[in-house]
């Protein structure tokens, strides 16, 4: 009986010790990584925020932000990219704990007529998708909230991104991950057109909005101001070539947002914790909600691998994704574009995140090390997030 009750008490310290969460490092050590990473990869412009326990431990920001050599500073406004899915997700876990939707409710059934019936052209003038290429095929009535959380509504990443910029639907909802922004920008569409009835035909620009008020997150919008204001982040492609910054005028779900490191590390701080949303929210946003099976997250639709090349540890969440790790669960999220490389991670144990916005896509190749830095091994899987795609989100 000792024996087993030896081995016992060794098993238990090492589950401790491998969820043992390492000390977060200083100010000075976080920055002097940071400008070593910059250096290596020859990213001009970084802005780095740590969480610790749910609170906002640390932020600065690194480098320039134009061409012109004005320095990047943590009240810099950025392009938030995809990281806004994560925001728009926490939105609608709103809407769900204040009973508006429900998640496993077909979209239909929040519309006063079929979606088909939408008169969109398919033109770029529009934020929405031509919604009547789907006419003949009545899979659309399948699609929930759920589903265009989590990716599986079986939209490309977007209309226009299908050789014959139609809109389809290329496998049976809900049964597969493939990345796609064209299923947030549905339910957004949902939300602002659904049913007064029912509580919606909302502005999710105005959603948004009450949140980041709450929060605290005075420079941060879902549409691009034109440059009203001085201090904006242009960006760096892979090549080193510095662009001007331009934006998106209208809110779009799938990655209007900007802003910038001081009011993302707010909101990341509220999502680690919890706030704004019910315990049941929270966690149904941030549990592992649908295996993803392929290699890569990039290009989407890419084939299934085989069962037993599947990770086992890698799943979508709701506007995340969730991962198993060294120091138990944790999820994360991604933004780019030829310019910009953000990131947030977030582990459960004691509600600690990392988050790092860029405006140098080159700077992603040193956002694995960075995480590692800070927070230790956790096992975010950015083999998967990049693979050979980095910055092409």
């Amino acid at each position: 009986m000792k024996l087993k009750h030896s081995l016992f008490l060794l098993c238990l310290f090492s589950l401790v010790g491998s969820l043992a969460a390492q000390t977060i490092p200083s100010g000075p050590a976080i920055d002097a990584e940071v400008s070593s990473v910059m250096a290596k990869t020859g990213a001009k412009g970084m802005a780095l925020a740590v969480i610790d326990h749910g609170k906002v431990s640390y932020v600065h920001a690194y480098g320039i932000r134009d061409a012109k050599g004005d320095p990047l500073t943590t009240d810099t406004i950025m392009y938030g990219a995809s990281l806004t899915k994560a925001v728009f997700a926490y939105t609608v876990m709103q809407l769900a704990d204040e009973g508006k939707l429900n998640l496993d409710t077909p979209i239909g059934n929040y519309l006063e007529k079929p979606l088909t019936s939408y008169g969109f052209d398919g033109a770029f003038k529009s934020k929405y998708a031509p919604y009547k290429d789907l006419a003949d095929d009545p899979r659309w009535m399948k699609i929930t909230p759920r589903m265009c959380l989590d990716h599986s509504t079986g939209f490309n990443n977007f209309w226009f991104m299908e050789p014959d910029y139609k809109l389809r639907i290329h496998f049976e909802p809900g049964t597969r991950f493939s990345y796609s922004g064209e299923g947030f920008d549905l339910l957004q569409f949902v939300i602002e057109h659904g049913r007064t009835d029912k509580g919606l035909g909302l502005d999710v620009g105005d959603l948004t909005k009450a949140n980041f008020d709450r929060l605290g997150m005075t420079r941060t919008t879902l549409t691009w101001t034109g440059g009203k204001d001085a201090n904006v982040a242009d960006g760096w492609n892979d090549q080193g070539q510095a662009h001007p910054r331009s934006g998106h005028g209208r809110v779009r779900a799938a990655g209007s947002m900007n802003t910038t490191i001081s009011d993302m590390a707010k909101f990341t701080a509220a999502l680690a914790r919890g706030d704004g949303l019910s315990a049941a929210s929270r966690a149904e946003m941030t549990k592992p909600t649908l295996h993803i099976t392929t290699v890569a997250q990039f290009p989407t639709l890419a084939p299934e691998l085989p069962v037993a090349k599947q990770r086992k540890d890698l799943y979508a969440g709701l506007g995340v994704i969730v991962f198993n790790g060294p120091q138990g669960r944790g999820f994360y999220k991604g933004g780019h574009d030829e310019q910009t490389a953000n990131t947030m991670v977030c582990l459960n144990t004691r509600q600690r995140c990392v988050l790092m916005l860029s405006n140098d896509v080159r700077s992603e190749k040193g956002f694995s090390e960075l995480v590692r830095f800070v927070l230790g091994d956790t096992g975010v899987p950015y083999e998967w997030e990049y693979g050979d795609y980095a910055g092409k989100s």
